[in-house]
């Protein structure tokens, strides 16, 4: 039987929370293992620690709520982490945070830190809305043309609807607040939605809603 195409909503309070390390537990929301990709809402104790540890891939992180730190600074609730290719660094939590993260490579012990890239922060308030629909604006973060990779938060007014389209590729949705929905339902604030490759549908909002796309590839006219 043939894969599937439509998108699938995964709904986060379903998902137990498994131990990670000391004082950080995890839930495993959706991975690729061909491409290495994953993604995973993660919970830090007060004063939970990642030990140093080196990314042989990369990481982008939004923090829900709380605060994390790490050698080259503090992401705050409502902002995004990145952690390039080689980025080696311990990371702690002095009163407590969740993030999401989406998460491609491994991840490994390392000893010392040496002269990999440092992480990096996007301050989402200062970052402007672009137009990209009718109806719906965005603040790029992350692109990457060379794998068709890019990274968005994305936010539709109330009645904004995207007209028929054809996945080229995959698209992971975080909800942040309010909800839209396609064909396969609604996505509500603090599930995610995943849209495998050839999946096609129409994507609305009635009351408005704002999310952060990862997307892999490109979308067509359906």
């Amino acid at each position: 039987m043939a894969e599937s195409t439509a998108s699938r909503i995964i709904d986060v309070n379903l998902v137990p929370w498994q131990s990670m390390h000391p004082g950080v537990q995890a839930k495993p929301l959706w991975s690729d293992p061909a491409t290495k990709r994953r993604v995973q809402l993660t919970r830090f104790e007060p004063g939970g620690t990642l030990a140093l540890h080196r990314h042989d891939g990369d990481e982008i992180l939004y923090v829900i709520e709380g605060a994390i730190t790490d050698d080259f600074g503090t992401v705050t609730a409502g902002c995004v982490g990145y952690r390039p290719n080689g980025c080696t660094h311990t990371v702690t939590s002095t009163n407590g945070a969740t993030a999401l993260a989406f998460i491609t490579g491994g991840v490994g012990p390392a000893t010392e830190r040496g002269d990999g890239p440092p992480s990096k922060i996007f301050r989402l308030n200062e970052i402007a809305w672009v137009d990209a629909l009718p109806g719906v604006r965005m603040k790029p973060l992350l692109n990457d043309p060379e794998i068709h990779r890019r990274v968005a938060l994305a936010r539709f007014e109330p009645g904004a609807r995207l007209a028929p389209h054809r996945h080229v590729g995959d698209e992971v949705v975080f909800m942040i607040e309010g909800s839209n929905a396609d064909e396969s339902g609604e996505l509500v604030t603090g599930n995610l939605s995943y849209r495998p490759n050839g999946c096609t549908h129409s994507v609305w909002s009635t009351n408005g809603a704002t999310g952060l796309a990862f997307v892999t590839g490109k979308t067509e006219p359906a």
